[in-house]
């Protein structure tokens, strides 16, 4: 999530990039020391920007704010504007209004954006908002014309948090089919109405009733992973916050951060703490069984960072790879973590830009599924499964692509996969991070809570 005067450098980062994207031969011309930035201002009285992203073809930017969808050139002129709010609503009413009468008073309210992902195969912007449970807008890329708003259905309503940054979507694209959607969101104390993560089908018309349905759902198995009632007895506000989400190889994969109960060394009491996990899943498993979490965290001079701010996925290139022990072509995650474990909403100003090597947290969890399969241990998904449920013995080759059964499913790796800490921050808290490779280099550029660009 970031701070409004986050904005400013994300747009001058999205600039920087693109511009150097499209310099003829790799030659980048610098930046005159007197230039000023380029900037754009929205309408200060819809309050913030939410999203943000750039058109990887024309260079074009969307940005995604309170009421408003705004469509900027490259050097952040407005070209479009699409209205998404406000409008009479409450947010107790399931259906919404416009499905069902409500009985709870209506007001004006206003339209967060809360996701926005371009789906190139179809040239069509996805626009989210928390209006009426969170329904979705289907926007023409050229002029923001609107091309559908599925409503009617429970599907269509992904998630009913009003925070701009609780809900995270990952495209899934073929040539041959309709492509899936990955929705990963926080659900507010409402797991009977929306799944934590799901995979939905997005139909090439805009219109179609299929659109946002599960990609598989009968009477006993669907294509998403809900909160179990259960575990709001153990932890009344439990939920999953989303912060980041990526596809590579078969796989999607979300980056989370979660509350879960510890026993301190020395203490008869338990006490809530918040862990960052990593959570994979195979592109093509519409029954979820290959559902796995593994912790991630970093730790520098004995100080252990621990809740994750952001994230982004890049490759290593040449320079980093080498000292690795890596292919250029590698993924790698930069992260940004701050320290300790124990507040989300506040976290401390202390923080770490770690680097992990996206293939050895794979590794980590092909080793957890042998030895679960051979029987080893527990599922350890304390929040899913409650009770420690015994791994089942199976003969099966399990390889790097390996994608579940309908035995030893969801699945938690226990022990903690550390990033490598390549830079620290004590004062001003890094929130955000970009990086990219240049001529064989791989660069981060990090924004910190009061609107700092690093590079």
């Amino acid at each position: 999530i970031m701070s409004p005067a986050m904005w400013k450098w994300t747009c001058l980062v999205s600039h920087l990039l693109l511009s150097t994207t499209v310099s003829p031969l790799g030659r980048q011309q610098p930046l005159h020391p007197k230039r000023p930035f380029i900037t754009f201002t929205g309408d200060q009285a819809e309050g913030n920007f939410n999203h943000l992203v750039v058109d990887e073809r024309t260079g074009q930017i969307y940005l995604g704010a309170v009421n408003r969808i705004y469509k900027l050139s490259s050097d952040l002129k407005v070209l479009v504007t699409h209205q998404t709010g406000p409008d009479e609503d409450n947010p107790k009413c399931y259906p919404p209004r416009i499905v069902q009468t409500c009985n709870e008073p209506l007001t004006p309210t206003n339209n967060i954006n809360k996701m926005l992902l371009i789906d190139y195969k179809e040239n069509r912007l996805i626009a989210c908002g928390s209006l009426y449970q969170g329904i979705c807008k289907l926007l023409r890329l050229d002029d923001l014309f609107k091309l559908g708003e599925p409503f009617h259905k429970k599907e269509h309503y992904l998630s009913g948090v009003n925070e701009s940054g609780s809900v995270f979507g990952v495209i899934v694209s073929y040539s041959n089919m309709d492509d899936k959607l990955f929705i990963a969101t926080a659900v507010d104390g409402k797991p009977e109405y929306f799944p934590t993560i799901s995979s939905r089908k997005l139909t090439k018309n805009s219109e179609a009733d299929g659109m946002f349905a599960y990609v598989f759902h009968d009477e006993f198995v669907a294509s998403m992973i809900k909160i179990p009632s259960d575990t709001f007895t153990i932890i009344p506000d439990f939920d999953i916050y989303y912060i980041y989400g990526f596809s590579s190889g078969n796989f999607v994969y979300f980056l989370t951060l979660q509350p879960e109960m510890i026993s301190p060394p020395g203490s008869t009491t338990k006490e809530q703490v918040y862990t960052s996990k990593l959570v994979r899943l195979c592109k093509e498993d519409t029954a979820f069984n290959s559902y796995v979490e593994v912790p991630i965290g970093c730790e520098k001079n004995g100080v252990e960072y621990r809740l994750l701010q952001a994230a982004y996925l890049s490759k290593a290139g040449a320079i980093l790879a080498r000292s690795l022990g890596v292919g250029p072509e590698d993924d790698i995650l930069f992260t940004v973590f701050s320290k300790g474990q124990k507040r989300k909403m506040k976290s401390l100003d202390e923080s770490a830009l770690c680097i992990f090597v996206l293939k050895k947290i794979n590794d980590r969890i092909k080793d957890r599924l042998q030895s679960c399969y051979r029987g080893e241990g527990t599922l350890d998904l304390a929040w899913l499964k409650v009770k420690d449920i015994p791994c089942s013995s199976a003969l099966l080759t399990i390889d790097d692509n390996f994608c579940g059964l309908d035995m030893n499913a969801p699945l938690g790796v226990s022990s903690m996969v550390r990033g490598l800490p390549i830079f620290t921050e004590d004062g001003d808290r890094m929130t955000s991070v970009i990086a990219y490779v240049y001529k064989n280099h791989s660069l981060a550029f990090v924004g910190t809570k009061s609107g700092k660009l690093k590079k």
